[in-house]
């Protein structure tokens, strides 16, 4: 068996824009029949899910503290137009959360698909 796998290009920028000066370019990258789920553990048994379509991205746009987090990957592959992503949350560059994301980028070059779940609770660092 041949290992075809990259460092998941897509979702790497997807990060390095939410990240930036404008996070809601990302809204410019996704599908028409786009869907998601993020699962957002803040510890203690609290988390948020922000699933549904566009309208969902957008509010979890804006209910973000932007320039205060920031995504640093750990691991990543892709197989497909499926890609795989294990990173870290910091702030202030300080160690906060651990979150995988699953992605899947359409024949267009655009996002259809994604899956993120963070936790507190657990390091891979």
């Amino acid at each position: 068996m041949t290992d075809t796998t990259t460092e998941a290009p897509f979702l790497t920028a997807w990060f390095e824009i939410l990240d930036g000066d404008e996070p809601s370019r990302i809204l410019d990258l996704i599908s028409d029949d786009f869907s998601l789920s993020i699962l957002f553990s803040t510890g203690d048994g609290n988390a948020t899910d922000f699933a549904g379509d566009r309208a969902a991205l957008v509010g979890y746009l804006e209910q973000r503290e932007r320039g205060t987090r920031t995504h640093h990957r750990l691991s990543a592959t892709t197989l497909g137009q499926d890609e795989l992503f294990l990173g870290e949350v910091r702030r202030a560059g300080v160690p906060e959360a651990t979150f995988v994301a699953a992605g899947r980028v359409n024949d267009e070059g655009r996002l259809q698909r994604l899956l993120i779940g963070r936790s507190s609770q657990i390091r891979f660092t």
